[in-house]
């Protein structure tokens, strides 16, 4: 038999999925801009306090493996993971600097730094912003309800619209895995881009003409129309088959 308690917090979870649903595309668009840049060799950084840390952990575990199909591993590191780091960095320059101080050590231009809050005002992750963005990152917020300090100091941010810190939390699981699931399609869409590509590459009528340019590096025009390192061997190589007299076989001999 259901309680008050328990009716009250799913009406609450309902009506703030009303809402929630118009963040797919933000969402969409995180996920799409995280495949490109861990594609290209950067990495995400995460962190959360509490239950967000739980939730951010849960992404970088969704990366590292996989979300639902098989693919290559993305990295992908929760800070506040790393005990030993955490409690060191605590005790020797205090709670706030636990996600900065780590930040500064891995966080490279680039990389994304993803932070969970249902506040929006923990004074370590507010920390650990602006250090990302000092750094060139592109620093996202996982938030409660808007306004909030986090929102303010992150590039980009999803606010959920939640009287309550479960329900937010919940919500955030939500767009954890619609991330995940966006990610995993625009890693499609590269593969499927790259093969495209390389189609294009190969010789015949569907690619490039089997003809060779005596101007190219290996199939790159020269900018100066000079003859390339290959071009002058092709070339080379042409003149001696032109230049040579033709010879017949010596009789009973055939061929090396």
């Amino acid at each position: 038999m259901k309680t008050v308690t328990d009716t009250t917090h799913c009406d609450d979870l309902v009506k703030a999925l009303e809402t929630f649903r118009d963040s797919g595309p933000l969402i969409e668009r995180w996920g799409t801009e995280l495949a490109r840049r861990l594609g290209g060799g950067s990495r995400l950084l995460v962190a959360g306090n509490g239950g967000s840390a739980a939730q951010a952990q849960h992404l970088t575990a969704e990366l590292v493996g996989r979300y639902r199909d098989e693919r290559p591993p993305f990295s992908a590191v929760a800070l506040h993971a790393d005990t030993s780091s955490t409690t060191a960095i605590a005790n020797d320059y205090g709670v706030q600097e636990v996600f900065a101080r780590q930040t500064a050590a891995h966080g490279r231009p680039g990389d994304v730094l993803l932070l969970l809050s249902t506040s929006g005002a923990s004074a370590n992750l507010l920390a650990a912003a602006e250090r990302g963005r000092r750094l060139g990152m592109a620093v996202w917020a996982l938030t409660g309800r808007a306004p909030n300090p986090l929102q303010l100091g992150a590039d980009d941010s999803l606010c959920v619209d939640a009287p309550v810190a479960a329900t937010v939390q919940e919500l955030h699981l939500v767009a954890v895995h619609m991330l995940c699931e966006a990610f995993d399609e625009a890693v499609e869409r590269g593969k499927a881009d790259r093969a495209a590509a390389d189609a294009d590459d190969l010789p015949g009528p569907a690619g490039r003409p089997e003809a060779h340019d005596p101007t190219a590096v290996d199939g790159t025009p020269c900018p100066d129309g000079k003859p390339g390192v290959v071009g002058r061997l092709v070339g080379r190589a042409r003149a001696v088959g032109r230049a040579a007299p033709h010879r017949p076989a010596a009789p009973g001999k055939g061929h090396a």
